[in-house]
């Protein structure tokens, strides 16, 4: 296997799991966790054999999920210890599998929480000779929203068992589950929210339109062996891969949309140098081990800092070397500096190159660089809201002028002819209206009115034939 000697999480946690006490550990990503508890749960495991299903270890991710079969299989061989991963899909032999391993007594379930739900629903597992349950990426898994799976999970398993808990980060709700579900746990923590001392960390300040020709700057100058491109968004993810192909770059992209077999696919040949460059959502940032991979390039700056660990965590594994690079709009400047905070760190900032404009500045602490746009665009909103914002010079202060101004005239004119303007009753005040046809309308009916009342109108108002409070008839 190529073991020669222990990485610290495996040197504290293993003696721990050998005397068959409950654990949480944590420790920063690429550190050798899976294999600190794969290697004494096999030996205890491997010790006799049984019919039934005696370890469950629950991941949040397929892709984890089977990454994790594939070590027990390879770490097992000479063992005799089955396992089987239990994960959702929508093909039928798939599922048969599954549920022909499971109805049987496969040694290891390693198991989605979703899939293994299905299952129990369904009575096709049995867990009471269960001795081990391992939560790995535990803190993931409560991120995606599994508790109430989890809890549910534990609720079928015996009093008696051994429970280890595995994460990159020990956030509150980490410790509310561990109190949960372990009896005095052992602790270990190491090294958190950290990256790997052998990762290069940069960050380019950009607008958006500037990202797509930057990546292909780098991509062309920098010795790309293999690089993961995180996008925010699966939408993100399919319109990078195809810009990139228009590039006449190999790229291919991996989120949640893609089935089950099309995912594997893509992973297996990517870890098979088939193609050297992959675009993906924080699916790929948990758990997954690709050997020697050079570049790692947040397209968009995560949304929580922790998740920026786990990205670049996918480069400088087991103690080798790699790049991380990040992209920064205006609007994403506070998050990054969350993440210089979480891991005590100011990230290098080079230059755009001038070939592609002029770039933004770093300045988190700017609220006008606030909204990613061209700064011409952002100079025009300044104006306009200070405009708005101007005692008698907004344009909510100037309607309300207008408007008082037309009532005055109304006022005025009703003065003069010794008439009142006020609406009948079921009508609307035309002085209430400011719109061009009203207006026209108003001017209209006064000429008329004029041509068919001349006397009228040149009476004066003190006139005693006129009362000046009646209002006069409509002969429109």
């Amino acid at each position: 296997m190529g073991f020669e000697e222990t990485t610290p999480i495996q040197e504290q946690t293993i003696p721990l799991i050998l005397d068959k006490q409950d654990l949480i550990a944590c420790a920063q990503t690429g550190t050798g966790k899976t294999a600190a508890y794969l290697i004494p749960t096999l030996h205890h495991l491997s010790a006799e054999e049984s019919e039934h299903t005696r370890g469950l270890i629950l991941a949040p991710t397929r892709e984890l999920a089977g990454q994790i079969d594939q070590n027990i299989e390879a770490l097992s061989y000479f063992t005799g210890v089955s396992s089987m991963s239990v994960i959702g899909g929508k093909n039928s032999e798939s599922w048969e599998r599954q549920r022909f391993a499971v109805t049987n007594g496969a040694d290891i379930i390693v198991a989605t929480p979703g899939r293994l739900i299905t299952l129990l629903a369904l009575n096709l597992v049995n867990f009471d000779h269960l001795e081990m349950v391992i939560l790995d990426e535990a803190d993931k898994m409560l991120d995606m929203g599994f508790f109430e799976d989890i809890m549910k999970i534990i609720s079928y398993t015996p009093e008696e068992r051994q429970t280890l808990m595995f994460s990159a980060t020990m956030p509150r709700k980490i410790r509310e589950l561990a109190k949960k579900i372990l009896k005095n746990p052992q602790e270990v923590n190491l090294n958190l929210a950290k990256p790997a001392e052998g990762i290069s960390q940069s960050a380019y300040m950009v607008f958006d339109q500037q990202k797509i020709p930057l990546l292909e700057h780098l991509i062309k100058v920098k010795e790309i062996d293999s690089m993961i491109i995180f996008a925010s968004s699966k939408a993100s993810v399919d319109l990078i891969e195809l810009k990139l192909s228009r590039l006449n770059y190999d790229v291919r992209a991996m989120h949640s949309d893609k089935s089950q077999e099309e995912r594997q696919e893509t992973l297996r040949e990517f870890k098979n140098k088939k193609f050297p460059i992959i675009v993906g959502t924080d699916v790929l940032a948990r758990g997954i081990d690709i050997d020697n991979l050079s570049h790692v390039l947040n397209f968009d700056v995560p949304h929580d800092a922790e998740d920026y660990v786990h990205r670049v965590g996918r480069t400088a594994r087991a103690s080798k070397t790699g790049e991380a690079i990040t992209f920064i709009t205006p609007r994403d400047q506070h998050k990054f500096v969350r993440i210089e905070q979480l891991i005590e760190t100011d990230i290098p900032k080079p230059q755009v190159p001038e070939s592609l404009g002029e770039a933004p500045i770093y300045n988190p602490k700017s609220r006008g660089h606030g909204r990613g746009s061209h700064p011409r665009k952002r100079n025009n909103q300044n104006r306009n809201r200070n405009r708005r914002r101007k005692p008698g010079g907004g344009d909510r202060n100037r309607r309300n002028d207008n408007a008082s101004q037309h009532r005055k005239q109304g006022r005025h004119s009703s003065n003069q002819n010794g008439k009142s303007n006020a609406p009948k009753d079921g009508e609307k005040s035309s002085e209430t209206t400011s719109s061009p046809t009203n207006k026209r309308n108003r001017n209209r009916r006064r000429k008329r009115n004029k041509n068919r009342n001349p006397e009228q109108n040149s009476s004066s108002p003190n006139s005693p034939t006129q009362n000046p409070t009646q209002q006069p008839p409509d002969k429109s």
